[in-house]
């Protein structure tokens, strides 16, 4: 192991004093360098070649347990904790989190609240049934660029999102019709007469829409497109963001795995970066443990 260390780190420390300091022979370091690699040491050679090739083929984002299947998916072998343990002795690392806390939500308003149909059930049997929605912001050089997003909750794919320099109705409203466009739900029958389209019953046969009580989305403009689309609304409790924490988790992802990592000098760069994590990285690549470490464009090609 004293050797191999050694042979390791020549680029950093020369191997005569590397020998003398770990208080082995230069001659031995020699004679063992001459030798052919054990089986067990190609393996893990080969085993740390492939996990680096993944790791940087996934924007290092991956820790032990989505390398690890990411690796036998290419038909390799390899057990979740000697990928861990070759993982740290590699110094390969996934992206760590760091603490951010958004504040998008304009709750003083008198604009009318939708009750919380959703109540913390982040799942579906199928897609397009659960919606959840939010507002995120992106630092710049350039100022805020602020994010609406729109995720189904049957596969956590991304099904609608837009981009601008404003918080205003438009945002969420194009992140919507992005969604509408993309996935083309099927509006629900209109409420037989005499019941309530906010009826527990009603509420089950319509798409469901939640976000938070913001302005934004509860304004008369974005009330009026989920009507018009046959989508009933969910909001929040006042203050609570656990109420909407698929999204949250989102946003928390697209964090740790891109935008803490880089330093946006423009907009329109961030616009270009996050539309490439979401369009082809998260949505048709991104191992998801919730969903069986599929993708979300995976898992719902396997709902049909």
């Amino acid at each position: 192991m004293r050797f191999a260390f050694i042979h390791e780190h020549l680029h950093e420390f020369p191997a005569g004093p590397a020998c003398d300091a770990l208080g082995v022979s230069r001659a031995g370091y020699y004679a063992w360098r001459g030798r052919p690699a054990s089986p067990r040491h190609a393996r893990r050679e080969d085993l740390e070649a492939k996990v680096r090739v993944l790791h940087e083929e996934n924007r290092k984002v991956y820790g032990s347990p989505r390398l690890c299947r990411a690796l036998k998916a290419q038909g390799g072998s390899a057990c979740e904790n000697t990928v861990a343990k070759m993982m740290r002795e590699a110094g390969i690392r996934a992206k760590g989190k760091r603490k951010f806390v958004p504040r998008t939500t304009d709750a003083a308003h008198r604009q009318p609240v939708a009750p919380n149909l959703l109540q913390r059930r982040f799942e579906a049997d199928r897609p397009n049934r659960r919606w959840v929605a939010d507002i995120t912001y992106i630092p710049t050089q350039e100022g805020w660029l602020y994010m609406a997003g729109v995720l189904d909750l049957c596969s956590r794919r991304i099904v609608g999102w837009s981009m601008a320099d404003h918080m205003q109705t438009g945002l969420v409203s194009d992140a919507l019709r992005m969604a509408l466009a993309q996935r083309h739900p099927t509006p629900a029958p209109a409420p037989a007469p005499g019941t309530r389209a906010t009826d527990a019953g009603q509420a089950t046969e319509k798409l469901m829409h939640h976000s938070d009580r913001g302005v934004q989305y509860a304004s008369e403009d974005y009330q009026r497109l989920l009507e018009t689309h046959g989508l009933q609304a969910s909001m929040s409790a006042k203050g609570d963001c656990y109420d909407n924490a698929a999204m949250e988790s989102f946003w928390a992802t697209l964090k740790t795995e891109l935008v803490h990592h880089e330093r946006y000098a423009t907009r329109e760069q961030a616009r270009q970066s996050i539309f490439e994590y979401v369009e082809v990285f998260y949505n048709r690549k991104r191992l998801h443990s919730s969903l069986g470490y599929l993708s979300p464009e995976a898992f719902e090609a396997g709902l049909v």
